[in-house]
């Protein structure tokens, strides 16, 4: 597939953005790299990069070679899936987007399982928020996508969906942890840690408490969840989760309940694709599994 290689020059260039840099990437000469972009553009007819001063971007022409590549790409991995079925072998890469609450405990449960059964397939895992996850599937950096609120849904192919209530996340001992129904005031009254704006679990906060003309006011505000789950044992504060990303831990110190639903309807974690294209097996094949887990999920911690 020599042919490609042009297309995975030019990948490298946009992802660098600069001739020099991509050459490095790729392991060739800068001035071999620019003979393969250059003789390229002259038999394609238009030129891919704008020329910056402080090295160079795609074009609108650009990108839409770019997205032929990416297109292409996955349109092979997808028959070499169908002709690797044909011999009764399982092989491809999966590619997810994903939000991080999928990575403790439900995503390698689901990685695991599938390829306990076709050891053949790899994985790629991304960790997007809810607008890049939705991006990575829009340029095919990503086959599906398992993100929580997703922004847009603009060419967003839903294939699962499950409602998952914000809960807050504390220590055994705080005094929330012993309340049969936690109201989100009892959440904004009480020191707390919060993911960031970007995320979906923060922005179905924000939009609860400026509903009671109130506001989230975190003592310290983070991109990372694990933080939150370490963090509320280390000083007495609360944070906040959904059940997926909760279950399967351990620690007794650790405990969790949800935000009531008469202040906090719950959000939707959804599993998607990009509209209209057709996966590679591999990838449909997990899909179709994922979608039977999370319809047999259940989060909500027992009393």
């Amino acid at each position: 597939m020599r042919h490609l290689q042009n297309f995975r020059l030019i990948e490298a260039v946009a992802r660098a953005g600069s001739m020099r840099r991509a050459a490095e990437d790729m392991n060739i000469t800068a001035s071999a790299l620019v003979r393969r972009i250059n003789g390229f553009e002259q038999e394609f007819g238009t030129e891919l990069f704008e020329r910056l001063p402080g090295g160079v971007r795609l074009n609108p022409a650009g990108e839409l070679v770019l997205h032929h590549y990416r297109a292409t790409l996955s349109d092979l991995s997808r028959v070499q899936g169908q002709v690797a079925d044909l011999t009764g072998e399982r092989r491809g890469h999966v590619s997810i987007a994903c939000s991080q609450a999928l990575l403790p405990y439900f995503l390698p449960q689901q990685i695991a399982r599938y390829r306990s059964e076709h050891p053949g397939v790899t994985f790629s895992v991304n960790i997007r928020d809810r607008a890049q996850a939705e991006q990575e599937l829009a340029s095919y950096s990503s086959d599906l996508a398992l993100v929580f609120e997703p922004v847009y849904l603009v060419d967003f192919q839903v294939i699962e969906t499950i409602p998952q209530s914000v809960n807050v996340v504390m220590r055994a001992d705080h005094p929330l942890a012993d309340k049969s129904e936690i109201r989100l005031r009892d959440c904004l009254d009480t020191p707390h840690i919060a993911p960031s704006a970007k995320y979906g679990v923060r922005h179905l906060l924000d939009f609860a408490a400026r509903r009671g003309s109130r506001r989230v006011d975190p003592l310290v505000e983070t991109e990372s969840f694990e933080l939150i789950r370490h963090y509320v044992l280390q000083e007495r504060v609360i944070g906040f989760q959904i059940p997926i990303g909760l279950t399967g831990f351990g620690d007794p110190q650790l405990v969790f309940r949800p935000i009531s639903e008469r202040d906090l309807p719950p959000g939707n974690l959804i599993l998607g694709q990009m509209r209209g294209r057709t996966l590679p097996v591999a990838s449909a094949r997990f899909a179709m599994q994922v979608a039977t887990a999370l319809k047999t999920y259940s989060g909500e911690e027992k009393p």
